[in-house]
């Protein structure tokens, strides 16, 4: 190992020869006292600074030349030695990004710790995480800073949705807020960052649009698609448990459909209308998949058929109006038909705090005769078929 003092310049560093095998050469800066470059025998070389920090010498690396200029190298040396005057340690600080937590591990801490214990839509959250975060999970929470987080937020907007997209942004918050409660000494990225401005969607099918909704969902070619709009419409379910509908969940004599697991991580029992049973019988005849819906994806059930929605909003003259309206137009139709809040809530899997013994005691069924009425009300309205062309393929 050699060592030796020189005046650092450009060229007198350039020409700086490769150290032996199996070894490092060491030059000092004359004029930045503390200043080193270090070469090895392969040529590559970089930039310390050699400073004692609290009674210990410490090796603060800066960069490589010539990458890092040597006028760069001086004065990231000269700022370093300042803050170490001022009693900071750039070292213990470069150590603790080197072993800060990626935002992998924070997420499952986050998941374990916090959602789970504290949430019942936890499922959600590690969902939705996986889904638009996934590129995070191996890079150091404090590398993700503000701006990219502003600039998520704004390409989920655009490609998801804004309610998606605040949703999302609400997460990060919390993800960071939390790890700032555990610890972590960072900016949280989410902070300042404003929501989307959020308008109530009360968007349901109007009775003049009924005759020509259900038209063209007759004259819809994806019998797959069909049904299980007409399902959606008629059970309210949400659009995720309606696609993942399987043949053990639904009992014929009772009518009713038992969701495993809702948004709110409780089962719901569904109430199934005679109409909504009509269509359920006639696909269980030809059914030799345990989906109700089965599709060629790789969960095995139908996914989202936009496609066939886009067709049959377009057949149907109708705009501004998303799958998940088909559930509030149940709603809407069950108070025109004259059903309470409460009944809605119960026919919807909303989550109340009135409690149902009341119509135990009384042997009454209000939620499912609301579900009829409603259904009943809608289809007459329309003089609605749900007969259509047989296909189960494509989209």
């Amino acid at each position: 190992m050699a060592s030796r003092e020189i005046n650092f310049t450009k060229a007198a560093l350039t020409a700086a020869e490769p150290a032996p095998k199996g070894k490092r050469d060491y030059y000092y800066d004359t004029k930045e006292r503390g200043l080193v470059l270090a070469v090895t025998a392969a040529g590559s070389k970089t930039f310390y600074l050699y400073k004692r920090i609290d009674g210990r010498p410490e090796r603060l690396g800066l960069g490589k030349f010539p990458d890092l200029t040597v006028e760069n190298a001086r004065r990231l040396a000269a700022k370093a030695k300042g803050e170490i005057a001022m009693g900071q340690n750039p070292q213990k600080a470069k150590r603790a990004v080197r072993d800060e937590m990626t935002f992998g591990a924070l997420f499952t801490e986050y998941l374990e710790k916090h959602s789970k214990v504290h949430k019942r839509s936890w499922a959600y959250d590690e969902r939705e995480v996986k889904k638009f975060l996934s590129h995070w999970f191996k890079r150091k929470i404090s590398s993700i800073e503000k701006p990219e987080v502003e600039r998520l937020h704004a390409k989920i907007g655009k490609e998801s949705g804004i309610y998606q997209a605040n949703r999302l942004l609400e997460r990060i918050r919390s993800i960071f807020n939390k790890a700032a409660d555990w610890g972590w000494e960072g900016q949280n990225p989410a902070t300042g960052i404003k929501k989307f401005r959020e308008r109530s969607r009360d968007r349901f099918l109007q009775p003049e649009e009924l005759p020509r909704f259900f038209a063209a969902l007759a004259s819809e070619p994806n019998e797959a698609a069909r049904d299980f709009f007409m399902i959606s419409l008629l059970t309210g379910a949400r659009k995720s448990n309606t696609l993942a509908m399987r043949w053990d969940e639904i009992n014929f004599r009772d009518a009713t459909w038992r969701i495993p697991q809702t948004k709110n991580d409780e089962p719901q029992i569904v109430h199934l209308s005679p109409q909504a049973l009509e269509i359920l019988k006639e696909r269980k005849l030809h059914s030799l998949s345990p989906w109700v819906f089965p599709g060629s994806g790789a969960k095995g059930h139908l996914a989202d058929p936009k496609k066939a929605w886009a067709r049959i909003l377009k057949e149907a003259g109708i705009s501004d109006l998303r799958i998940h309206d088909l559930r509030r137009t149940l709603g809407s139709w069950q108070a025109a038909t004259g059903a309470n809040s409460y009944i809605i809530g119960k026919s919807l899997g909303h989550r109340s705090q009135q409690s149902t013994a009341i119509y135990a005691r009384l042997n009454l069924d209000p939620v499912r005769d609301s579900v009829n009425k409603a259904t009943e009300a809608m289809l007459g309205y329309a003089g609605a078929t749900t007969d259509g062309p047989k296909n189960e393929a494509g989209e």
